[in-house]
């Protein structure tokens, strides 16, 4: 039996406007241990070695996972850059070259899994949650990258072979810059890491721009697509917290457990990744604080409107009230000739000019009263919302 998923949560790049939020994996319940839950349109792994020392670095693209084995073993740095999940064969016989217990590839295959870090016997697995903006940049793409810690090797696994944070990384590996290839895997696990916490800077960044810009417009021009913005704000914003916090967590635990896979110096390291990785929460619930009072905004914008609307109604509903009454009076039906009392008005030569006269300054003098007070104050802006 096989694993099932709240929905399909392999790689694929949605729409621009899919504001989906992270749905982890879970098994059926009764499933054995170690299932794995392959998705028929996953991509194909492709493998990439890249073994480097302080003097030499090598980068191969396997074939197998037991070309791998002999560099496993050697005093050098090996990175085995797994991408793509569409392969259970090859991803069993990656597990027996690695001695991966079942556990481990079950939480790499089936995605995605909460950020966490497990020990095993000679191992430790960390599970990291990746995002990257879109090549639209209006919104971002999430990934599990999980990291096999070995003490001369470093095995990692992405969901797809196109996007990832980690060029940077290689290119300093491929031209010997700063100090990489003069550590040991633990210390390319931790540029790895923070290369994926550095990431969701230029996310907030966009999306700060993006609450800002939502802020102006909230106060002039509140519409329905402005809500919708402020949901899907609120939605990412959701995401990108169930994707730091855990992360967060984890990087601790790295910090806080003795782990015979970690060096000290690395452990100062990561003091500071965490650091970086509590920035990110803490901007994120900025953001989520700064999105709930634009929808309070937004409210009491569309409240004021409603009320500007009501009261050029009023003013202009009063204006017209004694105009109103004059037309009634006047419009109704008199005899002069049984009584002087029926309107006699009417019999005046100017009497037609004398009723429009009274009218019109019966209206200005209400519309000078009404601007006196105040209440002509705010109908620019409306009428040119309308």
């Amino acid at each position: 039996m096989v694993g099932k998923r709240l929905q399909a949560s392999r790689f694929v790049a949605p729409p621009d406007d899919d504001d989906s939020t992270i749905d982890y994996f879970y098994d059926v319940p009764g499933s054995m241990p170690g299932t794995l839950s392959i998705e028929p349109d996953a991509p194909h792994p492709v493998i990439v070695l890249i073994d480097y020392n302080e003097h030499t670095a090598t980068r191969l693209q396997v074939e197998t996972p037991e070309e791998c084995a002999p560099h496993l073993d050697t005093e050098s740095v090996s990175w085995v850059d797994v991408k793509g999940l569409g392969s259970e064969d090859i991803l069993k016989r990656l597990g027996a070259v690695f001695t991966l217990h079942p556990l481990v590839l079950e939480d790499i295959v089936n995605v995605p899994q909460r950020p966490k870090v497990e020990e095993y016997e000679g191992q430790l697995l960390i599970i990291a949650q990746m995002v990257m903006l879109r090549r639209s940049g209006k919104s971002f793409l999430t990934e599990q990258v999980s990291l096999i810690l070995g003490k001369h090797y470093l095995l990692t696994v992405q969901e797809e072979p196109e996007h990832d944070c980690f060029a940077s990384v290689r290119e300093r590996i491929r031209l010997n810059k700063g100090t990489i290839r003069k550590h040991n895997a633990d210390y390319l696990a931790y540029t790895l890491l923070d290369s994926i916490i550095d990431g969701f800077f230029p996310i907030l960044e966009r999306y700060g721009e993006e609450i800002e810009d939502l802020e102006s417009e909230v106060v002039a021009d509140p519409t329905r697509q402005t809500l919708e913005k402020i949901h899907k704000i609120k939605r990412d914003l959701l995401t990108l917290r169930r994707s730091i916090w855990p992360q967060r967590d984890a990087i601790n635990s790295l910090i806080r457990d003795g782990s015979d896979l970690i060096s000290d110096e690395v452990r100062v390291y990561l003091r500071d990744c965490y650091d970086h990785a509590v920035q990110v929460l803490d901007m994120v619930e900025t953001y989520r604080e700064l999105a709930s009072s634009l929808m309070d905004v937004y409210l009491s914008s569309v409240s004021n409107r409603m009320n500007e609307v009501m009261k050029f109604l009023t003013i202009v509903s009063t204006i017209f009230i004694p105009l109103t009454f004059i037309a009634g009076v006047y419009g109704m039906n008199f005899n002069t000739e049984k009584s002087p009392f029926n309107l006699p008005e009417l019999n005046w030569y100017w009497g037609y000019p004398l009723c429009w006269t009274v009218m019109v300054t019966i209206a200005a003098i209400l519309v000078v009263f009404f601007k006196r007070k105040g209440w002509f104050e705010n109908f620019s802006t409306t009428s040119n919302r309308d």
